[in-house]
């Protein structure tokens, strides 16, 4: 019985989310060669404030690949 666990950010619909279930559970039996009876599978909606690349909350990783977000400035010493 193959459990496939897919962790993913909330916010998706559930007609989205109905088509995902469909095509894993599809690629699942042709890859395996396993009745779609057997192929269970899990997601797992992460809140954004909860999910975080590089150091960064997701909306502060993706503001800042879209040039949003100001890098910080370091201050400069004056001699």
């Amino acid at each position: 019985m193959p459990v496939v666990i897919i962790n993913m950010l909330e916010g998706r619909t559930k007609k989205m989310k109905r088509d995902l279930i469909r095509k894993v559970t599809d690629a699942v039996v042709e890859s395996l060669g396993v009745s779609p009876d057997s192929v269970r599978v899990i997601i797992n909606e992460v809140p954004k404030e909860n999910f975080a690349v590089a150091g960064l909350l997701i909306e502060e990783y993706r503001n800042k690949q879209n040039g949003l977000l100001k890098p910080k400035v370091k201050n400069k010493v004056k001699n």
